[in-house]
């Protein structure tokens, strides 16, 4: 930390009953009143340096023995004021960046300008400021910090901006070139006079070093200063964000673990204390938040969903929400689940989570990565051996929009698996309505689920915490099952599911005795009315499915319990038993053909006791195939 000495004389000054003077052989004849704080002093040494007590002394009338001075709008106090008074009796002073905000904006209030005399204070302090403060990381960063006491005559005089530009000059220069100390250094300042060589040399350790430095300052200097780092275009900008997560940590702590942020530690604040306490927060989040790199990727997800947890709960503008909306949807495939699970705190429901804003998520989400064409444009004159630059050009351009929309493809993928562990979490809430977790589910387009394990999971978990659900909802929520993306596992769990609609129950056994058939190493060709019934569903006969596999962890109450499904009687018992329920369809239900899907399914369910010779084809089938394995 640099400092600079003026004056050789000692310090003489003391106090007798609450009154300042100064030890000289010459009576006083000056009484200078600051804040409350009285001094007796003499007026030739500081009327012939200060301008100001030299126009106040003339104005005010003389006593016999003392005339007095009224200074009652001092800046910096009595602290700034004894240090300008012991310059002017030449007593040794120390500045510093810790005190030269407030030496230089007294030495301005009492007018210590070259005019009155050579060498005067203000040129001084300049000279000092502009060579070793403004030169030094640490200094400058502690001068910033202390105009936020004198915020008017810090700007007038131009501190606060000059300081900015020394951090911001020094953050876009090389590392090596930086020679106090940064945060990872902080136990071993630099004591280094202004004439004077440093002492110790702290060379920074990594390209982020200056994040947790300027963390200490308040925000408005915070933002003006990130502000100069970024117009000087040299910062990259996963760097801007790093810096920005620290200074979100460091003001608001609890964002970076579960998203909350806490009330103050005395419980007996009044209100009007909290409400002063929510509404820093809300103005430091919406800074953070303006401050955002503009990149993707500068952020983590993880990190922007935590500030619109703290927004919801904060109360932010909507259009700070809307920001952090739609850069997590930029992003959302970096996303984990529990970063998802926004707190709700509207008042017009009574949801555990903020869906619509989830849904809002997905949908900036889907606005990104739209196909590219798929052949590039060719050129009329295809003949010619020699191909132009810009032919080139298009070509490169093609191959990296290919990237760029692979990358899109399996982003989409990733995501319907975040949104399925999504689902199943939203889901075990009682109060969610069936439009909200049927409108995320929907979002999803149908290439982007492999399979529908996680999904079925999802609703079933939701039929369990929903159980007064009737049957025309029940069918509305499993339309969005594709039975035939399901897998083994998932199929023989549905097939018992007593809360699934007779239609979905049906499905599942028809498809599992269709794959079972068609994974037969010896059947050739399925029987003309299963493939009729296979091209019915949109399945091709002589492609067998690929098998599907589930990789979620799921919680040991929601595991799928297989026992029972053994055999084909426990199959065709549970069929029974639900046909015996009732007749699940509603008359009115019609297929677009025309046909009753009522006498559609029934037909298909009465299998078991209709077409006996075809289902006991397929299990001879499989039992001759399973003894010769």
């Amino acid at each position: 930390m640099k400092f600079m000495k003026l004056g050789s004389r000692p310090d003489t000054f003391y106090t007798t009953e609450a009154v300042r003077s100064v030890s000289s052989e010459v009576s006083s004849d000056l009484i200078i009143q600051v804040k409350g704080s009285r001094y007796l002093l003499h007026k030739f040494p500081l009327l012939s340096k200060c301008l100001r007590l030299q126009r106040l002394s003339s104005e005010s009338p003389e006593s016999s023995q003392h005339q007095m001075v009224q200074l009652a709008d001092f800046p910096g106090g009595v602290e700034a004021f004894e240090l300008c008074a012991k310059f002017c009796y030449g007593i040794t002073i120390t500045v510093s960046a810790y005190n030269i905000v407030a030496a230089r904006c007294a030495a301005e209030y009492l007018q210590m300008t070259e005019d009155v005399e050579k060498g005067n204070l203000i040129y001084k302090l300049e000279v000092f400021f502009n060579s070793c403060i403004l030169h030094g990381w640490k200094d400058s960063i502690v001068t910033l910090q202390s105009t936020k006491a004198y915020p008017m005559w810090s700007e007038d005089l131009t501190i606060t901006s000059r300081c900015i530009e020394a951090i911001a000059s020094k953050v876009l220069s090389h590392p090596s070139k930086v020679s106090l100390s940064h945060s990872y250094s902080r136990r071993g300042r630099d004591d280094m006079s202004c004439n004077g060589a440093e002492s110790m040399r702290h060379k920074p350790e990594s390209k982020g070093w200056w994040g947790e430095d300027i963390a200490e300052l308040g925000i408005d200097l915070y933002w003006r200063t990130m502000i100069a780092i970024k117009s000087g275009g040299k910062t990259p900008s996963h760097l801007l964000g790093d810096a920005l997560k620290i200074y979100a940590s460091r003001w608001l702590p609890n964002i970076s673990r579960d998203g909350f942020v806490s009330k103050q530690a005395g419980s007996d604040s009044d209100s009007e204390t909290t409400c002063e306490v929510t509404s820093k927060h809300r103005l430091l989040l919406e800074s953070i938040i303006s401050l955002l790199p503009v990149e993707k990727g500068a952020v983590s997800s993880s990190f922007l969903l935590k500030l619109l947890k703290a927004a919801n709960i904060l109360n932010a503008s909507s259009s700070s929400k809307m920001e952090l909306a739609r850069r997590v949807g930029i992003q959302l495939e970096e996303a984990r689940v529990s970063d998802l699970l926004i707190p709700s705190l509207s008042h017009s429901n009574d949801t555990l989570y903020d869906v619509d804003m989830v849904m809002i998520i997905l949908e900036q989400f889907l606005l990104q990565g739209q196909s590219p064409p798929t052949s590039p444009p060719r050129s009329k004159l295809g003949f010619e051996r020699r191909r132009s630059r810009s032919a080139e050009n298009i070509d490169f351009e093609f191959q990296e929009s290919r990237r760029s929309s692979s990358a899109s493809h399996s982003s989409k993928l990733k995501v319907a698996k975040i949104v399925d562990g999504y689902l199943q979490e939203i889901a075990r809430d009682m109060n969610l309505p069936l439009s909200k977790f049927i409108a995320i589910a929907e979002a999803i387009p149908d290439f982007a689920r492999l399979d529908h394990d996680d999904l079925y999971r999802a609703i079933d978990i939701y039929l369990k915490a929903h159980p007064d659900l009737n049957k025309s909802e029940r069918k509305r929520l499993c339309r969005i099952l594709d039975c035939k993306k399901l897998s083994m596992e998932a199929c023989m769990h549905a097939a018992q599911n007593e809360l699934l609609p007779l239609r979905v129950v049906v499905q599942v056994l028809f498809f599992e005795q269709a794959r079972a058939a068609m994974a037969g190493g010896k059947v050739t060709e399925l029987p003309s009315n299963l493939k009729a019934l296979l091209a019915t569903q949109g399945i091709d006969p002589s492609r067998p499915p690929a098998p599907l596999s589930t990789t979620t962890t799921i919680p040991a109450e929601d595991q799928w319990s297989v026992s029972g499904l053994k055999s084909p009687k426990s199959r065709m018992s549970t069929l029974r038993m639900k046909l015996a329920e009732d007749d699940d369809l509603d008359d009115n239900d019609m297929h677009p053909d025309g046909i009753n899907r009522n006498s559609r399914l029934k037909a298909l369910c009465a299998l078991p006791t209709r077409p006996k010779r075809m289902f006991s084809k397929l299990w001879s089938i499989n039992r001759s195939a399973s003894e010769k394995n």
